[in-house]
């Protein structure tokens, strides 16, 4: 039996197992290590977040990513866009050199039982734990519009699906959506020879600005701090005071959810998609889309141009990620229902992100409407594994199943920190 298992091995639920692992709980944690950011993701992308806000998380600020880029002869600076490749790479080296127990094997099932959970790997073997933290990432929310649905996979995929874009060379390809993943694809694919269109709601592309530099005027960085999810103090606010984001009135909480830092490409990107290859078609929503002849007609309905029909060889959909419960399909039916009224809703999670279900945590882009947008980002971690820890401890006291004392806050165990080196900013 198990104090804890950690289903997922990104950012979170490294970061999670790092910091359960250092207060001495029994943890185990399951998934292809950084799986998101090496299958999922073009070669040739960069992080949109700043290296600084970039960092995995565990006890004593160890492990970071610039000291990873320095072992390895490279530098971590503010205003450099950092490759996947690099990010995915530190994500394995802090997994070995902050996790014990990782295991490779996916799990397929989660159930309740009489005294915790118990889980089935995709090999079959049971495992039981006390509590688990559920961390699997963004992909199980891939988000499809409607009037895509009932193309086949030849004809339409999400932009998650993707680690290589040279099957589409020479290929016609419509990307949907106004977000990063949608500019940041649309460019490489016209870098390599593919003719490619931008199809999105919005009447425009929003851009994030140039960072200011780190060292500024005292009175330049009290009127706008940097923060991990960019400058200005409502930032700030989102991205360092997740806990206290969470008490705000829930009907402020979800104003900010829907709308705070929407789809906007990153600064360094704006260049490549602007240079004219890229047919770039704004205000418009695809009503119908259908195979003909081998490619896809598609019916795009515009806010000023009215109804037009194009054809093309592949959609490929930027359109984000919908975390439901109904999506929750590693849970066990009596599990999931408890989380939430309605399937279509996002399970909700208090203090220390337990959810309804007790001893069931949840961890990354499900937990955003009670903790804010920084949940959305690697940064959001950072918050998130020493809290959620905090709340396993607390619910393991709670059933009389914490092994010894509970180690007062402030007194465990914790890793030397590590000299950030010169180079770092």
């Amino acid at each position: 039996m198990h104090d804890l298992l950690v289903v997922g091995a990104g950012p979170y639920g490294l970061s999670i197992a790092a910091h359960a692992q250092a207060r001495g709980l029994d943890t185990r944690v399951f998934g292809r290590p950084m799986q998101s950011w090496r299958d999922h993701m073009p070669r040739g992308m960069f992080l949109k977040s700043e290296p600084w806000a970039s960092n995995l998380s565990a006890p004593g600020a160890a492990f970071r990513l610039d000291q990873y880029c320095a072992e390895q002869g490279s530098t971590a600076r503010h205003g450099h866009p950092i490759p996947v490749e690099t990010f995915a790479s530190y994500g394995l080296w802090f997994a070995r050199q902050a996790v014990d127990q990782l295991d490779e094997r996916m799990i397929e099932h989660i159930d309740a039982a009489p005294d915790g959970f118990v889980l089935r790997t995709q090999d079959g073997q049971l495992l039981r734990s006390r509590a688990v933290a559920l961390a699997n990432g963004v992909l199980p929310y891939m988000h499809i519009p409607e009037a895509l649905r009932n193309l086949s996979d030849a004809h339409v995929s999400h932009s998650s699906r993707h680690s290589d874009l040279g099957r589409f060379t020479g290929s016609d390809v419509t990307v949907v959506g106004a977000g990063q993943a949608a500019l940041e694809i649309a460019a490489l694919l016209a870098e390599q020879g593919t003719r490619v269109r931008i199809l999105a709601r919005a009447s425009r592309l929003d851009w994030n600005t140039v960072p200011p530099p780190w060292a500024r005027p005292w009175h330049q960085s009290l009127r706008a701090p940097h923060s991990g999810l960019g400058c200005g103090w409502r930032n700030w606010f989102y991205s360092e005071k997740p806990g206290a984001f969470r008490r705000l009135p829930e009907r402020t909480r979800a104003a900010v959810t829907a709308t705070a830092l929407g789809p906007a490409g990153a600064w360094w990107v704006r260049d490549r998609v602007g240079t004219g290859a890229i047919d770039i078609r704004m205000g418009r929503t695809i009503v119908d889309a259908r195979p003909s002849a081998g490619r896809i007609h598609v019916r795009a309905l515009g806010t000023t141009q009215g109804m037009e029909d194009f054809e093309t060889d592949h959609i490929i959909a930027a359109t984000g990620f919908q975390a439901t419960c109904a999506r929750m399909t590693l849970l066990a039916p009596g599990v999931r229902h408890m989380l939430t009224r309605r399937p279509e809703d996002t399970p909700r999670v208090g203090r220390g992100f337990e959810s309804a279900y007790p001893g069931l945590f949840l961890a990354g882009l499900v937990t955003t409407p009670d903790y804010g947008p920084a949940m959305r980002f690697v940064h959001g971690a950072s918050y998130t594994a020493p809290s959620l820890v905090d709340g396993v401890e607390r619910y393991l006291t709670r059933r009389n199943w914490r092994r010894g004392p509970v180690v007062p806050m402030g007194r465990r165990h914790t890793p030397e920190p590590v000299p950030v080196p010169s180079d770092r900013l």
